[in-house]
């Protein structure tokens, strides 16, 4: 498996050369059309140099996630790009409403484009297939790695395949003569550049608001962690993105008389399956919980139960008087149901039958509205395993 930085290393070299393909093509094509005269070949131009800050943003992404959090970015730095992804969706729409206003004036206006000549349609034919082969080596790496956000990118590069195949169609239309297709062209290629410019708005503005993930994977991380031994329930589940990180939070149930330490060895089984399971999940916090409180609300906004020095004080009070008082070696908590049950831990040799001792205890206790049960464990009760060798 590859590390984070060869992955990085991965990303910034294919970037790198989509960088490069991008400056060559975008001003070759910018003089060759406006040498010859041709809007569509112009606004191809301008769609090229609009990648590289595509390719600007990839570069940055992979920078930012290669660092990771610091200590004033606690859950890193994704929402920098996110701000600024949306900066590059607004100035790619207004670039777009420009080319196509500019080209609708042009076709009212009834300018006459002389036809463009064969060395226009064959560097718009290079540069299509320039940019055909950069879809399928981004696509490749983006595969061998698994990176999301690089697959993304090749397919902006197709998406600039066929924006170029419109713009070639225009070229070959002028030439022979229908010198209106060009015209008509530009305005589907700002469409094209507008269009990215949207995306680019639409999905940073989701990750602004926290969107969730999609219904059925949040369905497929719940029966994961339900596949987990030990598991009882799953609630809660909430999800985020930024970034093209994914952050989960959820609440574990798991059996009420576990111990701690064994109830979050479960939590971290259940964090291991789904970071394995979904490798864009880079922050994942969960709750254990001993019995399920979906849809109850926060907690800490009703009043709580005692903690255990009140509980002490409490018991002792009532229980300090009687014999089996100075014979308890430990006291068991279990908050249950609204309420607090009390698990006293005897010696084996003590001689007193554990009902009696529980009936005596309750009585005392009588008045304490939120004591549920008493129960009464001999140490010797629990069996002592020694570890294998």
């Amino acid at each position: 498996m590859q590390t984070h930085l060869e992955k990085h290393q991965a990303t910034r070299r294919v970037t790198y050369l989509s960088i490069g393909a991008n400056c060559v093509l975008g001003v070759a094509k910018i003089i060759v059309g406006w040498i010859v005269g041709s809007a569509a070949m112009v606004a191809d131009g301008v769609h090229s140099f609009s990648d590289l800050v595509t390719d600007g943003f990839v570069i940055a992404a992979s920078h930012y996630g290669h660092q990771g959090p610091d200590h004033d970015h606690h859950y890193g730095h994704g929402r920098i790009e996110t701000l600024a992804t949306l900066f590059l969706g607004s100035v790619l729409i207004f670039v777009a409403g420009a080319i196509a206003w500019s080209s609708l004036d042009r076709l009212l206006a009834d300018t006459r484009i002389p036809p463009p000549g064969i060395w226009a349609i064959l560097l718009t034919a290079l540069a299509l297939l320039a940019k055909e082969w950069l879809f399928h080596v981004t696509r490749r790496v983006a595969k061998r790695i698994g990176s999301k956000m690089l697959e993304a990118n090749a397919w902006h590069h197709r998406s600039d395949v066929l924006s170029t195949g419109v713009v070639m169609v225009a070229l070959i239309g002028s030439q022979f003569g229908a010198a209106w297709i060009d015209t008509a062209a530009a305005i589907i290629v700002g469409l094209l550049v507008g269009k990215v410019g949207w995306d680019l708005l639409w999905d940073s503005g989701r990750e602004l608001v926290d969107t969730a993930l999609p219904v059925a994977t949040q369905e497929e991380m719940r029966q994961m962690a339900m596949s987990v031994p030990g598991v009882r329930g799953i609630h809660d589940l909430r999800t985020r993105q930024s970034a093209g990180r994914t952050m989960l939070d959820l609440h574990v149930v798991v059996s009420p008389r576990i111990s701690v330490s064994e109830g979050h060895e479960i939590g971290n089984e259940v964090s291991r399956r789904l970071r394995n399971g979904f490798p864009a999940l880079t922050d994942l916090t969960f709750h254990i919980d001993p019995e399920d409180d979906a849809g109850e609300g926060d907690p800490s906004r009703f009043p709580g139960l005692p903690l255990r020095p009140a509980v002490e004080a409490a018991l002792a009070r009532r229980w300090s008087s009687h014999e089996v008082w100075p014979e308890i070696r430990e006291l068991e908590l279990h908050y249950l149901e609204d309420a607090v049950t009390v698990v006293i831990c005897l010696d084996e040799g003590y001689p007193r039958e554990s009902q009696a001792v529980i009936r005596d205890l309750k009585e005392r206790a009588a008045d304490i509205d939120w004591l549920s049960h008493v129960e009464v464990r001999r140490l010797a009760d629990v069996p002592y395993l020694p570890a294998s060798n």
